[in-house]
């Protein structure tokens, strides 16, 4: 009996884990040179633009600051980079059927007419795309993009903040791009 609650834990785990992944893609400007980015600055007029709340403007700005420090680039009133972010947003619905019964053979059996347990699941769920951008404010040109999309489960504004941060690390692991990274 215990092993067969043990064979469920994978089961859940990856249910729980494919609600909290974010799919990350990038693109970049090939000949730009990764290097010579020291410091950065926030793109006001692109940032409010942006259709999310001034709250999550901030902690979306929050994040993505921490990151690139973390990465030794410095805020700075004379950037080197411009960051811009944008989002999009979009109602999903997730339809599961799940077929348990028993018995066994072909056919119709009058003793299985309420013998097979028939659940459809229905969630509905909203599915974000955070954008950001890196712009070379010198050449005034895109130079690195990071999409990041993932659902969106923000019951609190602690969960809130939990889950931006989690977009933005994702995204910005990919910055800067595998040839440029020191």
């Amino acid at each position: 009996m215990k092993r067969k609650h043990l064979l469920f834990l994978p089961i859940l785990s990856l249910l729980v884990a494919s609600c909290s992944t974010v799919k990350v893609a990038t693109d970049y400007d090939t000949k730009a040179d990764f290097t010579k980015h020291k410091t950065f600055a926030f793109y006001k007029k692109g940032i409010d633009k942006a259709k999310i709340s001034d709250l999550d403007k901030r902690r979306v700005m929050r994040a993505v600051e921490s990151e690139l420090i973390a990465k030794g680039l410095q805020k700075s009133e004379n950037p080197d980079i411009l960051v811009n972010i944008f989002t999009k947003s979009r109602d999903r619905v997730n339809v599961r059927q799940n077929n348990f019964g028993y018995g066994f053979g072909w056919g119709w059996n009058p003793w299985m007419w309420n013998g097979m347990n028939n659940n459809v699941n229905v969630s509905q769920y909203t599915e974000g795309t955070l954008f950001i951008d890196l712009i070379d404010k010198e050449k005034k040109q895109l130079v690195w993009q990071g999409i990041g999309t993932g659902a969106l489960l923000m019951r609190s504004a602690e969960k809130k903040e939990i889950r931006i941060k989690q977009f933005v690390g994702e995204i910005m692991k990919k910055y800067p791009p595998e040839k440029h990274k020191d």
